[in-house]
């Protein structure tokens, strides 16, 4: 078991599928993903969202978060935890978690491990 902080929209916005229209849905239904994924894995997420809070409901098993710079809350979680992994492919922010020493997973990868 692990701890996960994820970059929400980066992962969101990794793949076209309209997401755009409906950023809340989107949200939510990353949420509801990573649920699933806590509850079979044993893991344990943290999902950061760009923004001001928005109501997306309750996740079991995922703490949601949500800040003006998405980027500096994951940093700052991070650096407070280098055991933690990061779900991001922002390369601005992988290097300052490497700096740190904290270990990320490209997106897409991410996306195989929670979709199995």
């Amino acid at each position: 078991m692990g701890r996960w902080i994820v970059d929400g929209m980066n992962v969101i916005g990794s793949r076209p599928d309209g997401w755009w229209r409906d950023r809340q849905g989107a949200m939510r239904r990353l949420a509801a993903e990573l649920s699933r994924w806590a509850a079979a894995s044993g893991e344990q997420v943290v999902l950061v969202l760009d923004g001001k809070p928005r109501d997306i409901g309750e996740h079991a098993g995922v703490e949601l978060r949500f800040a003006p710079v998405a980027d500096d809350l994951i940093a700052e979680l991070a650096a407070a935890d280098p055991a933690v992994r990061v779900a991001t492919s922002d390369r601005g922010l992988v290097g300052r978690l490497a700096a740190v020493g904290v270990a990320a997973e490209g997106v897409r990868a991410f996306r195989e491990r929670i979709e199995r």
